[in-house]
């Protein structure tokens, strides 16, 4: 039996791409160490599939069980945890040279794993940034400098430490990482008087996909206002963000009451969307739906 030379070529061009797809792990790595100036130290934060702890890396902050375990296809072909800006513009260089996607992890609290994950077959690079999350209050200019690996909760006690009636209009959940928070429109409490996290960013540091480091001034006010609920890492890699502090009250009273469908939560949502938009601004009232198991027969109507 004869077999066509065209016939053979998808076969072909399948163990090609097999192989260069097992070459580009190590091709990248190798590029990395090349161009840092301690290839020892970059060496340390580099995790492959071969490392023992990569999965421990990869999963330490996933939120959604229903990505654990995440297939092979779906995974990281590296994971970078750099403890400099130096090593993230090597990161995005080398990105560029071995044409791979460059995803970053601030937190980890997304949900549909968009940060550590992919369901296209993509190669990425997962740029986790639990290293960089060094935070600087500056009560005399009511400013701070957050890095993107800082979490809602290390900000929230940091700014307690240096004042009892500053604070930031970020989220609830303290594991939630700055960097998401802000590129991603996130709020809280304080919604109501302050706006949204992004609302209160006054600069900002980030690398572009040049390796270049930007500040607010050097990237423009188109590129400084799409950052800020956009998505950040649409644009490049965000390295920290200055944020303005706002006033709080010393003291702030938070109460919850429970109601369920039978005992009229019905109305009880209605009548808080006639009222929560006209109180005072320094009174948020939240609804949250929540299923519960119940002893209570499946309403028909």
């Amino acid at each position: 039996m004869k077999i066509s030379i065209p016939s053979l070529l998808p076969l072909v061009l399948f163990l090609l791409l097999m192989q260069l797809s097992k070459a580009t792990n190590g091709d990248f790595v190798q590029c990395l160490k090349s161009y840092t100036q301690n290839s020892t130290s970059i060496s340390q934060l580099i995790y492959t599939p071969d490392n023992s702890t990569y999965t421990t890396v990869l999963q330490f902050s996933l939120c959604n069980l229903r990505h654990a375990p995440l297939p092979d296809s779906q995974k990281p072909l590296v994971i970078v945890t750099p403890v400099d800006e130096s090593q993230i513009q090597t990161v995005i260089f080398c990105s560029r040279r071995h044409d791979l996607q460059v995803r970053t992890r601030s937190g980890g609290h997304d949900f549909e794993g968009l940060s550590y994950r992919t369901t296209t077959n993509i190669s990425f690079v997962l740029l986790d940034m639990i290293n960089l999350r060094s935070i600087n209050v500056d009560l005399a200019t009511t400013t701070a400098w957050v890095q993107s690996g800082a979490t809602v909760g290390e900000l929230y006690y940091s700014i307690s430490q240096k004042s009892t009636t500053h604070g930031f209009p970020a989220g609830l959940w303290g594991n939630v990482g700055i960097g998401g928070l802000i590129s991603g429109g996130g709020y809280g409490m304080l919604l109501r008087k302050y706006g949204l996290a992004a609302d209160n960013v006054i600069d900002a540091r980030m690398v572009d996909v040049n390796g270049k480091i930007l500040d607010r001034t050097s990237m423009g006010e188109d590129l400084f206002w799409a950052i800020r609920g956009g998505g950040g890492s649409s644009f490049g890699v965000i390295l920290s963000w200055k944020i303005k502090l706002v006033e709080v009250p010393p003291i702030v009273t938070i109460f919850a009451i429970d109601k369920t469908l039978e005992q009229n939560a019905t109305a009880l949502i209605h009548k808080w969307q006639s009222v929560a938009p006209y109180v005072d601004k320094d009174l948020n009232i939240k609804i949250q739906l929540t299923c519960i198991l119940s002893n209570t027969s499946i309403r028909e109507d």
